[in-house]
């Protein structure tokens, strides 16, 4: 499920994996981190384009967004980082492997952390924004 640019203002849901060998934990939300850019006025007097993000209920704000960064983790090294939906990867920054997944599709794939478990979702954990 990539996530691109959010068109219409419905509820963000969290999602928690766990692995199933070494517990390690990542939360996710299937919005991602919806962006637009705002002018600022730099030290200098110059007008910079600056990222800024929108959240859940801010409506108006979402409205504005033209991107999306989404966290990611990298199967092979464990590292996480952002993709951003107008600028994609498709391999980690830090060791190059393409085994990437966008965290909230973490179910079921192996942990980089101990290399032995699996991630699954926790059906206990509920998270609506």
């Amino acid at each position: 499920m990539g996530r691109g640019l959010l068109k219409e203002t419905t509820m963000a849901q969290g999602f928690r994996f766990v692995c199933n060998s070494c517990d390690h934990t990542i939360e996710a939300w299937d919005d991602g981190n919806p962006y637009y850019f705002e002018s600022v006025i730099t030290k200098t007097g110059k007008v910079k384009q600056k990222k800024k993000y929108a959240y859940h209920p801010n409506h108006e704000l979402l409205e504005r967004c033209i991107g999306n960064d989404s966290p990611h983790l990298c199967l092979a090294c464990g590292r996480d980082f952002m993709v951003d939906s107008e600028a994609p990867i498709t391999a980690c920054p830090k060791c190059q492997s393409n085994e990437i997944t966008d965290t909230v599709e973490l179910g079921g794939k192996s942990c980089p952390y101990c290399q032995t478990g699996v991630f699954g979702e926790d059906p206990g954990f509920i998270a609506i924004s």
